[in-house]
């Protein structure tokens, strides 16, 4: 299986990639911004493609053509404007669901944030509501469509090692969670059919990662 990740230059995508890359069955192609980010991927045997999520979406289907999945994993940043939560977390969301389906992907993977539903974003402070927001709808334009797609909601993530271990189901209790350990969820929610059309919440916890997955 060949995976295009979205997002490839933030640091879920940097742990997903080396997680691939080190897998006989799944490889990693990498949707990057910049020649230079590049090396990093390279170094892993990775392949990549120069492509803005600001741009077309042919652009983007284009970057698709070769692959069997599409993982989302690009987000605007703590300290961007609403302008790019607009660009990146919604549009750029919403252009590569269009674009998995002008390539023909029907497998879609995206990282949203813990809670989008309309009380989330009621009550999200004014600077994170935008963000909130974004998601929202990004998260809604998925679940119209009737591709292979699977949301997965972490919880505040941080840049702890990763234990393997987590809490996940359709709704937990607020926490934090390793990026390297969504990696991980991402890694095995490519692996289990079952995961197709389902969403959960996932935060640090007790239970073996693929365990976890099998168990939704």
């Amino acid at each position: 299986m060949k995976v295009l990740i979205i997002g490839a230059n933030g640091q879920i995508g940097k742990h997903l990639v080396k997680l691939m890359q080190e897998t006989e069955s799944i490889h990693a192609k990498a949707m990057i911004r910049k020649e230079e980010q590049a090396a990093y991927f390279n170094n892993l045997g990775a392949e990549t493609v120069l492509v803005d999520l600001e741009g077309e979406i042919e652009q983007i289907a284009a970057a698709a053509n070769d692959v069997d999945a599409i993982v989302f994993t690009a987000g605007s940043g703590p300290k961007t404007g609403k302008d790019k939560t607009i660009m990146v977390d919604l549009d750029g969301a919403v252009k590569t669901i269009e674009a998995a389906k002008v390539a023909g992907v029907q497998r879609y993977i995206m990282i949203s944030s813990f809670d989008t539903t309309r009380t989330a974003i009621q009550e999200a402070p004014e600077s994170f509501a935008p963000y909130v927001v974004a998601k929202h709808y990004a998260d809604e334009w998925l679940r119209a469509t009737n591709l292979d797609h699977t949301i997965i909601h972490p919880g505040m993530l941080t840049n702890d090692e990763g234990t393997g271990q987590v809490t996940l189901a359709n709704t937990v209790e607020v926490g934090e969670v390793a990026r390297e350990d969504i990696a991980l969820v991402i890694l095995e929610t490519l692996k289990q059919d079952s995961t197709i059309g389902k969403e959960f919440q996932v935060v640090g916890g007790t239970t073996p990662i693929a365990e976890a997955i099998q168990s939704i």
